[in-house]
């Protein structure tokens, strides 16, 4: 995974969810993003495993859970790139 990316779009493979999130990031584009599988690291799974898919700034911390829409997404990328 690369930590130099803005975000960080936590799921896991067969997550129809975490495909719904993947296309929304699509559909936004020109975002700084990578995908991490939560099974791939304990201390993300631990913290994740019910709340995926997750989106998280990689700098301030926040992060966005799912459920969202590309509204909820494009506030919480406005309000990340504003601080």
């Amino acid at each position: 995974m690369d930590r130099s990316s803005d975000y960080t779009l936590y799921g896991t493979d067969g997550c129809h969810l975490c495909e719904q999130a993947q296309a929304l990031m699509e559909q936004i584009g020109a975002v700084d993003y990578c995908s991490a599988d939560i099974i791939d690291n304990d201390d993300d799974l631990a913290r994740y495993r019910v709340v995926i898919p997750v989106l998280k700034h990689n700098q301030s911390e926040r992060e966005l859970l799912w459920p969202f829409d590309i509204t909820s997404l494009n506030a919480f990328l406005e309000q990340c790139s504003a601080n």
